[in-house]
């Protein structure tokens, strides 16, 4: 079994994301490697017929997204003793942003989330998916209940 150095955390802040920090924190802790956490918040377009294509939100709305979401991140990281340097956000696409990111870093585990959707949502992808067929190291995808 290989011996991790570097484990990435994809953190989503979902009700499950907790249970993925801890699956990450022991996976840490048993190989004695380095946790860092990363964040990737989405674009998130506005659209109105009068106006045509997608509208991107102003820079205000952003950085205010941007401010609750390192406040989010940092709380987590906080709550799973992860250094500040070690803690990631990013804005972009989040499969693409975390696969990018973890090459940076060169982590040799991303641990991520994944609900298992079936039908349409698994049709579309899922941020697991993208990130378990793009990265370049291993990815854990911890199956969460979707209750």
């Amino acid at each position: 079994m290989a011996c991790y150095q570097h484990i990435l955390l994809a953190a989503d802040f979902t009700e499950h994301g907790k249970a993925v920090a801890e699956k990450a924190k022991a996976l840490a802790e048993l190989h004695q490697a380095t946790l860092s956490i990363i964040h990737v918040m989405d674009y998130i377009p506005i659209t109105d017929a009068a106006y045509g294509p997608i509208i991107p939100f102003d820079g205000d709305l952003t950085e205010q997204l941007m401010t609750a979401a390192k406040r989010q991140l940092t709380k987590m990281a906080v709550d799973f003793d992860i250094a500040e340097k070690n803690q990631i956000m990013e804005i972009g696409s989040p499969k693409l942003e975390i696969v990018r990111i973890a090459k940076e870093i060169q982590a040799d585990l991303i641990v991520v989330g994944s609900h298992g959707r079936h039908g349409l949502a698994l049709l579309l992808g899922s941020t697991a998916n993208g990130v378990l067929h793009h990265a370049v190291c291993d990815v854990l995808a911890v199956r969460l209940s979707d209750d």
